[in-house]
């Protein structure tokens, strides 16, 4: 596997990130597999390659965050995090993501004297969290409804 900077895409990339992305959804059924022709350029011929469903999947949602002008990044789900790869990923301070790591919230192992983190248990933790503030946001909700606030 080799590993890729993700990159935000230039215009031109983006754009056609989303006209691939329109034919392809238009050719491709939503939830089967693809035989595609794939002619690079300068080659004389096309070669016929075969995609499992969920490569189609992936495919379409990379082509989608690329016409979004996002970058993208493919990480294996097994693959360990350094601390400040998991705190971009949460989108908070390192120091705060050392603190979740040393209070047990998010497990992590040493290498030496530095903490990897699986990818599976830092997504596990962050969907527990979201659905923590979404409960939290829906009771805030109801609360300013029950006094009203007409929010």
């Amino acid at each position: 596997m080799r590993a890729q900077a993700a990159k935000i895409p230039s215009t031109t990339a983006a754009e056609e990130a989303r006209e691939a992305l329109r034919t392809l959804e238009r050719l491709i059924p939503p939830e089967g597999g693809a035989q595609l022709q794939v002619q690079p350029e300068g080659e004389p011929a096309a070669v016929t390659v075969s995609l499992p469903r969920e490569a189609v999947g992936l495919f379409l949602e990379v082509l989608g965050q690329m016409a979004n002008g996002n970058a993208v990044a493919v990480v294996p789900v097994h693959a360990e995090l350094t601390t400040h790869q998991a705190a971009e990923i949460l989108n908070v301070s390192r120091p705060y993501l050392v603190g979740l790591l040393e209070a047990g919230k998010i497990p992590h192992r040493k290498v030496g004297t530095h903490r990897r983190i699986r990818l599976t248990d830092l997504l596990a933790y962050k969907r527990q969290d979201d659905e923590r503030r979404r409960a939290a946001l829906e009771e805030l909700t109801r609360q300013s409804e029950d006094i009203g606030l007409g929010y």
